[in-house]
């Protein structure tokens, strides 16, 4: 019971696969390029968390928090009233909200498939823990991603980084350069999935013998699906991918018919899926341009689903959480919440989400 004066921590569902699921945080250095947001370090850092298949009991290790307390701090700033309409004066302890990951557990035997995974823009790698706990629990290697100085905040090492995305955004504004911040922001995304393939292979702990190279799939929501179909365009180590309500042009506001990205332009030929939500400029055909432009141009498998009642929020985390928060916080009111996620019941959502995602996976991912 929560103490006086407290509010109690909204909770996650239990992944249901056959395995339990075990975390690890990689911290990694990209030293062959320089980070376009920090000028002037001549390396990118990226911290990427392994989220694996467990063996055996994992009881003895500890569960891993949703973020660390100075990645909540950044969220609270950035994404939280950003992305999801939480009230000023509202600090949400992410932080106290436990996954179902348990820290250093030791990994289930065999090789596995591994399915890659970005966030939105401003939000956090963890920030789809319930989409990637239920991979990881169906036997799949997750491998999350930060994007560095992007994302709200980043907990490496040696302290947290914090986001500097909005200075240079209003950089871009003043300029009049906007879609050329945005393609920057892709192309930044795509190379740091590229040095994390190429990093698969010198994974710590036993993780480099648990994955298989040669099943990879990738899916993000909103910036992270525009970067899952644009690493899969230049990088046909990526088989597969799902765009979860991203759109696939350099452009700032509503979808138009301008700046398309390459992928939007020329199409793929291996298997996709855009899951779009069911709200205004949506990655569907009806609401994009580009997205209708991947669908027409592609020559490989794939297929657009609108999941009914649902919106931009309802990819995340924020499908579950946000209506648990605004029975906790009065000030976050139900238009908020369905601006977030939608109308349809988060367990209804959930359900569909799971069985696309590891339908499609598991059908472009087999052996």
């Amino acid at each position: 019971m929560a103490a006086a004066g407290t509010v109690s921590a909204p909770t996650l569902p239990e992944p249901t696969g056959a395995y339990r699921v075990g975390v690890q945080d990689v911290y990694l250095a990209d030293h062959s390029r320089p980070d376009p947001w920090n000028p002037p370090q001549s390396y990118r850092e990226l911290m990427i968390s392994v989220v694996y298949p467990a063996r055996g009991d994992v009881s003895a290790y500890r569960r891993e928090p949703l973020m660390t307390a100075g990645v909540s701090d950044g969220f609270n700033q950035l994404a939280a009233p950003g992305n999801y309409g939480i009230p000023g004066g509202v600090d949400v302890a992410w932080s106290s909200i436990m996954t179902y990951e348990h820290e250093g557990a030791p990994v289930a035997s065999g090789r596995h498939p591994v399915v890659l995974y970005s966030p939105g823009a401003g939000d956090v790698r963890s920030w789809d823990s319930v989409l990637v706990d239920q991979l990881a629990s169906e036997g799949y290697v997750v491998v999350t991603i930060d994007p560095t100085y992007e994302a709200s905040a980043v907990q490496f090492p040696g302290g947290v980084v914090e986001s500097n995305l909005l200075a240079w955004y209003a950089k871009a504004q003043q300029a009049g350069t906007v879609p050329e911040f945005l393609k920057q922001v892709v192309d930044t995304r795509v190379a740091d999935t590229e040095y994390v393939l190429d990093s698969l292979d010198r994974l710590p702990d036993g993780l480099a013998d648990a994955v298989d190279v040669h099943r990879v799939g990738m899916f993000g929501q909103s910036a992270g699906g525009f970067t899952a179909l644009s690493t899969m365009y230049q990088d046909h180590r990526v088989r597969s991918g799902i765009d979860m309500d991203g759109t696939l042009e350099y452009n700032d506001g509503d979808p138009s018919d301008s700046n398309f990205s390459p992928v939007a332009q020329h199409g793929l030929s291996a298997p996709f899926l855009l899951l779009g939500s069911d709200s205004k400029g949506a990655c569907t055909a009806a609401e994009d341009p580009s997205c209708a432009a991947v669908l027409k141009h592609s020559t490989g498998w794939h297929a657009a689903i609108t999941l009914p009642g649902t919106s931009h929020g309802s990819f995340t985390d924020a499908e579950v959480l946000m209506p648990q928060l605004a029975a906790r916080y009065p000030a976050i009111d139900k238009t908020t919440v369905a601006g977030d996620v939608g109308s349809t019941p988060p367990a209804t959502v959930l359900a569909e989400e799971e069985s696309i995602i590891s339908g499609f996976f598991g059908a472009t991912l087999s052996p």
